[in-house]
């Protein structure tokens, strides 16, 4: 298995929904091939419902609840699981959310909260995980970000947009910063994925509530045809994490079906 031996954290690890979010994807497949997993999420009922699909690997998943914007949060929830764990050794940042909106009608109070929960998320997960990555003599951080961060994806969603970039930018930047350190960073982009946030959030954003109209037009974009969900986003990301990519560093996977080639 890829990843016996290996201690994982995963931020993001519930779901808004049944079904299979990225984090959620990503924590169950990282158990199933060998992770002991810490499930971040700050919801207790989503990461049950993760345990609860991981079947006879859910002994492997450790579920901890944290606001991933607050830094001593994100310092407690790091201590807690490289002392119950025995270390760290792969970081996977999922967390994130759009809200709709350009410069005009976009509130100061919206834009502040989005970038902290896109990207300052990233960036203290990031600062307290390092030195343990470092301690371990190496390892892995995959950054989720989106194809909202390299392109026009439908709709005006500005601060999105300008944090899933900039975690894109942080993760080169970290890349060659703590590639002497043996720690490979690198980038997930999904693009319009059909995960449960299409149901509960995105549909009421974007089609009046009208979530076959939403799907159409997301599935409209995409060249092979049908829409990913979580577990395509989580093949890239262990892809990444694994040592299967130990020379791959500093760069992006974008998971897509095509729709930034055609569009882009």
């Amino acid at each position: 298995m890829r990843f016996a031996n290996k201690v994982a954290l995963v931020t993001g690890a519930g779901c808004v929904g049944p079904g299979w979010g990225n984090g959620r994807a990503m924590a169950v497949r990282l158990a199933q091939e060998g992770a002991q997993v810490w499930a971040v999420d700050q919801d207790p009922t989503r990461l049950a419902q993760t345990l609860a699909l991981a079947g006879e690997h859910a002994h492997a998943i450790h579920p901890f609840e944290c606001d991933v914007t607050d830094s001593a949060s994100v310092h407690r929830m790091v201590q807690s699981c490289a002392e119950r764990l025995g270390g760290l050794d792969i970081l996977i940042n999922n967390v994130g959310g759009s809200a709709p909106g350009g410069p005009v009608e976009m509130s100061e109070d919206v834009w502040d909260a989005q970038i902290h929960y896109n990207l300052k998320s990233v960036f203290l997960t990031c600062k307290h995980v390092l030195p343990w990555l470092k301690l371990r003599g190496g390892g892995a951080i995959v950054n989720m970000a989106s194809t909202s961060g390299i392109r026009w994806t439908g709709s005006a969603q500005v601060a999105y947009a300008a944090a899933k970039a900039g975690v894109i930018q942080m993760s080169k930047v970290m890349a060659i910063q703590h590639a002497p350190d043996h720690i490979r960073v690198n980038t997930v982009v999904p693009g319009q994925l059909h995960t449960p946030m299409v149901e509960s959030r995105l549909a009421g954003q974007r089609s009046g509530g009208d979530v076959q109209a939403l799907l159409n037009q997301r599935l409209a974009r995409i060249p092979l045809g049908f829409m990913g969900d979580g577990r395509d986003s989580a093949s890239a990301a262990l892809f990444l994490a694994s040592e299967d990519a130990r020379f791959i560093t500093g760069t992006e996977i974008v998971v897509d079906g095509g729709m930034t080639v055609r569009c882009g």
